[in-house]
């Protein structure tokens, strides 16, 4: 079975293919916190990145310790034993059974296993790979470690990429959506990195969703809207958000905080923000219509591996704003595709808010820029590069162990010119 993953035209008489060949194809396992569907950033991406497998009819199954119910499943996985985690009641800590998991694995027959948590699922995941002589790869994508200080536990932060570089040194690889990050991970003295940034789904977000008459059901007329995506935690920097909203509110009528997400912490903001407008979740044509028919991206966070919700602004043609620290510091272009303020600057934040609010016509140019650049951001090529990373581990892993695997290499073998 051949599966093509990506087509690309040389000139009007040829094309390159980039193919998966060999056997019945590649078989992944996945290990991930939650699978519970908009959970958060990254179970979307995973979510994603199912999609795109099961186009290319590429097997995949999924262990995770927060799962839907079975009637709602769209993705193959696999639930496993789990306590309520201490911290965030929503999420869960997994106490996965190693024999539970062997057996599920075994039946399965992985060539490569992603773990995209580092939790105790991962750990289960290096152990198997370890015993069965099968490659382990990672995804960096939560700033765990920078989170300690949101909760004051200074000690947690230095156990944490103690734990890290334990953790993320026993894989092949490990993937990072954002080059900051990547460069704070080698600080920290983690290896085999690889860079891959996120896409976008361009045809979901995109200023055509734009509604004249959001800002009226919303009572937001004649004032601009910022708008800020994401779960409402301490960690993304939100007591920033709400004292740019103090500031800002002291010194002009003509602005509205409209706030899409909800969170642990939403209550308190409600209280530090008493005017702004809290959406909650928003999802599908809801949340498209609020980037695109919103005035500026206001985004704080100096946690983010990557902001996918940036990207999603960016390609709704949203001018963003936000904290030059962590993923979005990456791939924003200060005064082209944005503006970048000062990490947990409330005053700085303000500044670059109005700055763009009293010149229009260099907010429109950045709008216009930021979308170029949203657009040209796909899952496809993200995913791609995914998949040959895959076929360079498996490849190069079976070196280095001398494994003869005894049958058909499933790999993504060659590009393949066709005239």
């Amino acid at each position: 079975m051949n599966v093509i993953i990506g087509e690309y035209p040389i000139d009007k008489f040829a094309r390159v293919y980039i193919i998966i060949s060999g056997g019945p194809g590649m078989r992944i396992a996945y290990f991930a916190g939650s699978m519970k569907q908009g959970h958060d950033g990254v179970t979307r991406v995973l979510y994603r990145l199912s999609d795109y497998l099961q186009q290319k009819q590429i097997n995949h199954l999924f262990f995770s310790a927060i799962t839907p119910p079975e009637h709602e499943r769209s993705v193959p996985m696999h639930t496993v034993p789990s306590v309520q985690f201490p911290l965030y009641h929503e999420y869960r800590l997994a106490l996965p059974g190693q024999k539970q998991i062997e057996m599920e694995l075994e039946e399965f027959q992985p060539d490569i296993l992603h773990i995209n948590s580092p939790c105790s699922l991962g750990l289960a995941a290096i152990r198997y790979g370890q015993k069965k002589n099968i490659p382990v790869v990672a995804t960096y994508h939560t700033h765990f470690a920078s989170y300690a200080r949101y909760y004051r536990i200074r000690m947690l932060e230095r156990f944490s990429w103690s734990y890290f570089r334990s953790l993320y040194n026993k894989c092949e690889r490990t993937y990072v959506p954002s080059e900051p990050i990547l460069e704070e991970l080698r600080t920290h003295r983690i290896a085999n990195l690889e860079f891959i940034p996120h896409g976008v789904d361009s045809l979901r977000f995109h200023p055509m969703f734009r509604d004249d008459g959001w800002k009226q059901r919303l009572d937001l007329e004649g004032r601009y809207a910022l708008l800020f995506v994401g779960r409402l935690v301490w960690e993304k920097d939100l007591k920033t958000l709400a004292a740019t909203y103090q500031l800002l509110s002291e010194r002009r009528n003509d602005i509205a905080f409209v706030l899409a997400g909800d969170g642990p912490v939403r209550k308190e903001l409600q209280q530090l923000m008493p005017n702004a407008t809290f959406l909650g979740n928003q999802t599908g044509g809801d949340l498209s219509m609020a980037y695109a028919s919103s005035d500026l991206f206001v985004f704080p966070s100096t946690t983010e591996t990557f902001g996918n919700v940036t990207l999603e602004a960016m390609a709704s043609g949203l001018p963003p704003i936000c904290a030059n620290k962590g993923g979005a510091s990456g791939f924003i272009r200060d005064g082209v595709t944005g503006l970048l303020a000062k990490p947990r600057s409330p005053e700085d934040l303000a500044a670059k808010v109005e700055f763009l609010i009293d010149h229009p016509e260099r907010r429109a140019e950045i709008a216009k820029q930021a979308f170029l650049y949203g657009q040209e951001q796909t899952w496809e090529h993200s995913f791609e590069k995914l998949l040959l990373s895959y076929d360079d581990v498996v490849r190069s892993y079976a070196s280095k162990k001398s494994i003869n695997i005894g049958k058909p290499k499933r790999r993504i073998s060659q590009l393949i010119v066709q005239h």
